[in-house]
């Protein structure tokens, strides 16, 4: 079977904590991306849920907006944090 080389670029954080996660399990990070892909090829897509992060949903972005023109126009009250 030929092989290829395949590059990713990654934060140094998340390639050392990655790297020492596969050590963990013994395995390197290139049989991890080999299981990864063969896994994406067996199910025809990600393996495992994908969602976008709900901060930058539209909804939760126009409530920012909307917040962030009160603040500007002064329209805002101040409000006591209560802890439940």
């Amino acid at each position: 079977m030929s092989m290829t080389t395949v590059s990713v670029r990654m934060e140094d954080s998340t390639k050392e904590e990655f790297s020492a996660i596969c050590d963990q399990i013994g395995m390197n990070m290139t049989t991890a991306f080999n299981i990864f892909a063969k896994a994406v090829v067996r199910e025809h897509g990600i393996p495992f849920p994908v969602s976008a992060d709900p901060f930058y949903a539209p909804e939760n972005m126009r409530h920012l907006e909307r917040s962030i023109r009160q603040l500007e126009q002064g329209d805002v009250s101040e409000h006591e944090l209560r802890e439940p």
